[in-house]
């Protein structure tokens, strides 16, 4: 899931600290990269849920796609309504929903994603912030979606959401996205270069 990279749209804490155009650049490096990275591995089908949803379309979100990456529209509501219909979307089977905002983020991280809904019908990614950069689901037997209620973007929203999730859910290791102009410290090409919809082939 991700914001198409626009000036002045989005990262706002970011270009506060760091610029409007500093800001721009990093959202697009970072999404752009992290996005190739995971559309290569063949073990799943990567889609990618785009707001604003007129960006959906490969014209308008950028001409530097990977090849084979499907743009759906992420739809309106708040955090978990957008996630919720992702959940929700065909193909049957496990999905794991991820930011493209995670600089370390890669086809690893997905991987033990699916490996976890093999014993859990739910998985997260936790995040320093108390949010969280993945989210997947099993889906099978039904699906319950446990967004309502949740403090996004605040240092519950991953807490909320654990105490509404339909049975146990395991948890990956930690990582951290590019919110804050301090997020940038350390933050080098080859960090990033290097190691949402993402769903498994059948």
């Amino acid at each position: 899931m991700a914001r198409a990279p626009r000036r002045g749209v989005g990262k706002r804490r970011l270009a506060a600290g760091a610029g409007e155009a500093a800001a721009w650049r990093v959202q697009r490096f970072v999404s752009l990269a992290v996005l190739r990275r995971l559309a290569r591995d063949r073990r799943w089908t990567t889609w990618l849920a785009v707001t604003p949803d007129r960006a959906a379309s490969r014209r308008r979100f950028g001409p530097r796609l990977p090849a084979g990456v499907r743009l759906v529209p992420q739809g309106g509501g708040d955090l978990g309504a957008r996630m919720g219909r992702q959940l929700a979307r065909p193909p049957t089977g496990p999905v794991v929903l991820v930011g493209l905002d995670i600089p370390a983020l890669g086809p690893d991280e997905v991987a033990a994603a699916f490996r976890a809904l093999g014993r859990r019908p739910w998985v997260f990614g936790p995040a320093g912030d108390g949010g969280y950069w993945l989210v997947g689901a099993r889906r099978r037997p039904r699906l319950r979606l446990p967004f309502a209620g949740v403090r996004w973007s605040s240092r519950h929203a991953l807490a909320d959401t654990l105490t509404r999730v339909d049975g146990p859910a395991a948890l990956l290791e930690p990582l951290d996205d590019v919110d804050e102009a301090g997020d940038l410290e350390g933050l080098r090409p080859e960090s990033v270069m290097a190691s949402r919809r993402v769903s498994p082939r059948p």
